[in-house]
């Protein structure tokens, strides 16, 4: 196979077939809205028209995609006039859905780079080449404006610099984008204060000189020295202990540092980034955070909105779409999962994540480990990870036993129906499959259903008649 994908738009199933001559995967769509949608999702090498769609149809479906794959035209005839207003469009035309020959030549033309997270195809994940370079995804007006305040933050002289958003929102990837457009050339460690007792978070912030305790069997350089002029990232610093903070106050008024149990005054030149998931002036009324250390740090904060966030919900489809893209949780599927059907995706944007980002890469992860087909679909999206009967539909082995293919696919056909109550347009979406596929599919298996569609979970009848469901 000559291609990895290509969308065809019409129902001939001899031009899909004489797409799968030259291509891995076929995505066939019965209009030009579907084939558009399509093409958003999976990036094709190539576009497959049936000749019932006109030249200006065609051209419309170019000019409003942001795609830039060739398309091609395939009709039923040789007509020299259409054949020049195709190529006035720079469009192929062939005369015959068994010009296989012209369709190789065509295939072998094309030269489709493998995509990279941070270019290419994949610059619409982000608002430009500083969050790339951090993979920030996102352009929902909340997203840039936190792309904003980076940058404001990142040309001035600001240290420390404070970052704060809920769990989940991404502050590291925040404070990674600052010190790229500071210093990226320069070292960047993190810490999380959260993750260590008071000693052990001492030592490895500052280091220690041989003997100052028990365990202290050799020197130890900390962060601050060892981050040189690049940047030290204090994760959670709400969770750090107030002695400790009184200390860190010292290294940001002074910039000078002692190691534990040592006398010499130690240079800090890093640019110090902490973060808090917490309310810190709240933490100050608790007498859990200094507020001397507060004003030192809240200069010009960078805040991260939450998903649930009307000016961030945007994101979460391209968000979802970037972790597909990127996720390495199942080799064996890579660049084989390409999309994530619209009812999946409704999922998706009904949930309030309160875990964020974090959550939300999890869930597509779950997904991609569960899903079966080239796309997400709505049984892959498993929210509450502690319902274990969602997972045993997928993994359960004995369900297996003298099951064909040909029942399975006709049960789960018959399930989706019955899950979208008979709307068919709903569940060629859930399967992700067309319409016609879908119609051409209950006819084949002969599924038929009364007109109200049961509640229970009793499969929807089998007929061994010939009679297809009714078109809803």
């Amino acid at each position: 196979m000559l291609l990895e994908n290509i969308v065809t738009v019409g129902k001939q199933t001899d031009v899909q077939q004489l797409a799968r001559q030259v291509s891995q995967e076929v995505f066939a769509a019965d209009s030009i809205d579907e084939a558009l949608e399509i093409c958003k999702r999976v990036e094709p090498e190539l576009v497959i028209f049936e000749q019932l769609f006109t030249p200006d149809c065609i051209s419309k479906f170019i000019s409003s995609s942001t795609g830039t794959a060739p398309v091609v035209v395939i009709g039923n005839d040789s007509d020299p006039n259409l054949s020049k207003q195709f190529a006035k469009m720079d469009v192929e035309f062939l005369g015959t859905p068994k010009d296989h020959g012209r369709l190789l030549k065509i295939a072998k033309k094309i030269k489709k780079p493998k995509s990279d997270p941070n270019t290419g195809n994949n610059n619409r994940f982000f608002a430009d080449e500083l969050a790339a370079s951090a993979s920030l995804v996102g352009q929902s007006p909340a997203a840039l404006h936190t792309l904003k305040m980076i940058k404001l933050v990142a040309k001035s002289q600001c240290n420390p610099i404070l970052i704060i958003g809920k769990t989940g929102t991404g502050k590291e990837v925040a404070a990674k984008a600052i010190h790229n457009a500071r210093h990226k050339d320069e070292k960047f460690v993190a810490l999380n204060c959260a993750a260590l007792t008071a000693n052990l978070l001492e030592s490895e912030l500052f280091g220690h000189v041989k003997g100052s305790f028990t365990s202290a069997d050799r020197e130890k350089t900390g962060l601050l020295e060892l981050a040189g002029t690049g940047t030290v990232f204090l994760d959670e610093i709400s969770e750090m202990p107030l002695d400790l903070q009184a200390k860190l106050l010292r290294v940001l008024q002074e910039k000078t540092f002692r190691k534990v149990g040592g006398t010499k005054e130690i240079r800090c030149n890093a640019t110090i980034i902490a973060s808090s998931n917490r309310s810190l002036r709240d933490e100050i009324q608790a007498k859990r955070f200094r507020a001397d250390l507060f004003y030192r740090l809240d200069i010009c904060p960078v805040s991260l909105a939450p998903l649930s966030s009307p000016n961030r919900s945007e994101d979460i489809e391209l968000l979802a779409e970037y972790f597909i893209k990127t996720s390495t949780i199942c080799p064996e599927k890579s660049n084989k999962i390409t999309s994530i059907t619209k009812l999946a995706l409704e999922a998706l944007t009904e949930h309030d994540w309160p875990g964020n980002v974090r959550e939300l890469r999890n869930v597509i992860e779950r997904a991609i480990l569960l899903e079966t087909t080239d796309k997400i679909g709505l049984s892959s999206i498993i929210i509450d990870s502690e319902n274990a009967d969602h997972f045993t539909d997928h993994v359960r082995a004995d369900n297996i036993k003298g099951l064909s293919l040909i029942k399975a696919e006709r049960e789960l056909i018959a399930r989706a129906l019955r899950e979208t109550r008979g709307q068919k347009t709903r569940a060629a979406e859930l399967l992700g499959i067309s319409r016609a596929t879908l119609y051409a599919k209950v006819k084949q298996h002969s599924i038929t259903s009364s007109s109200s569609v049961p509640d229970s979970d009793e499969e929807m009848e089998v007929s061994s008649s010939s009679e297809s469901m009714a078109v809803a």
